[in-house]
């Protein structure tokens, strides 16, 4: 029997024991925010697609892509949640010994203070106001979400560099290169902190006073389509994770698009997240148009 195999039917069981009895499996909590949200998830699916194996002695440790595709009823209308999850499964023999999914991944060099950053007004020049246009900011979030445009660099932690895409897909500024500390932008081989990493975007939305701007608003209702999400899961005030809102369900609640763990369409809260806690702290971004 193949370890990939085991893995399907590692899977099947579990998506099983999601119908039968109460788990606490990250995929279970997903399942049940639905319900709580009066929704009704009317399809899941799955598959596995291993990468990377090494066999040493008797082991063998498998990591692998799992692909999520949930279609919920939201009121009349239907939508589609699609994720990828890195999981890594270790064997002794034919054994499955222990298994974990990682539904988040964040960056090892955050930016724990604002004070490096410079996002003030410059005294000798303004930039011209753009037109904030979300369509195509989020055209340009759905047709990204599962890859990687290479126009511009991925990395192995990649939401706020998608997010800040998806941004500037919708014509917002650039400005402040080429300190790394200043503004928000990509070119020429390098780019600012605040285009790459989650704290440091954070700290520009909530600091910049030209080019790209926003308002930040009090609850994830007040959003539309083309804003931004900021997560901070420990509640510890650094900023761990960034989502680009591309459309809102029945409910008038966002769901966001990401990198990282790619997804498509996910509910805004993250409660599903093996990342979540109950001290997360959100940040509601309105970009101004």
């Amino acid at each position: 029997m193949s370890h990939t195999y085991q893995l399907q039917v590692y899977w099947e069981r579990i998506m099983d024991r999601l119908f039968e009895q109460e788990d606490h499996h990250w995929l279970r909590k997903k399942v049940d925010g639905i319900e709580e949200r009066g929704q009704r998830l009317q399809r899941l699916t799955f598959n596995i697609h291993p990468y990377h194996r090494v066999a040493y002695d008797n082991q063998t440790h498998i990591q692998y892509l799992l692909t999520l595709s949930l279609l919920i009823k939201s009121g009349r209308k239907d939508f589609l949640e699609e994720g990828h999850y890195h999981g890594d499964a270790r064997f002794i023999g034919e054994e499955l010994l222990d298994h974990k999914v990682r539904t988040e991944m964040f960056e090892g060099n955050q930016i724990s203070k604002p004070l490096p950053l410079d996002f003030t007004m410059d005294q000798d020049r303004e930039l011209s106001r753009f037109t904030y246009n979300r369509r195509e900011a989020v055209r340009y979030a759905d047709r990204w979400w599962d890859s990687y445009n290479p126009a511009y660099r991925s990395f192995d932690v990649d939401c706020t560099n998608y997010v800040s895409q998806c941004i500037r897909a919708g014509g917002a500024t650039t400005w402040g290169a080429p300190n790394r500390t200043r503004g928000w932008w990509y070119g020429s081989g390098t780019w600012s902190y605040s285009w790459t990493v989650a704290h440091a975007l954070r700290w520009y939305l909530g600091g910049a006073r030209k080019g790209l701007t926003a308002t930040e608003v009090s609850s994830a209702d007040q959003l539309s389509p083309g804003d931004i999400i900021c997560y901070d899961f420990q509640g510890d005030g650094r900023f761990d994770h960034n989502t680009f809102v591309v459309k809102k369900d029945a409910n008038g609640m966002p769901l966001v698009n990401a990198h990282t763990s790619n997804s498509r369409h996910r509910y805004w809260a993250y409660e599903d997240s093996t990342a979540y806690t109950p001290d997360i702290q959100y940040k509601f971004y309105k970009i101004d148009d």
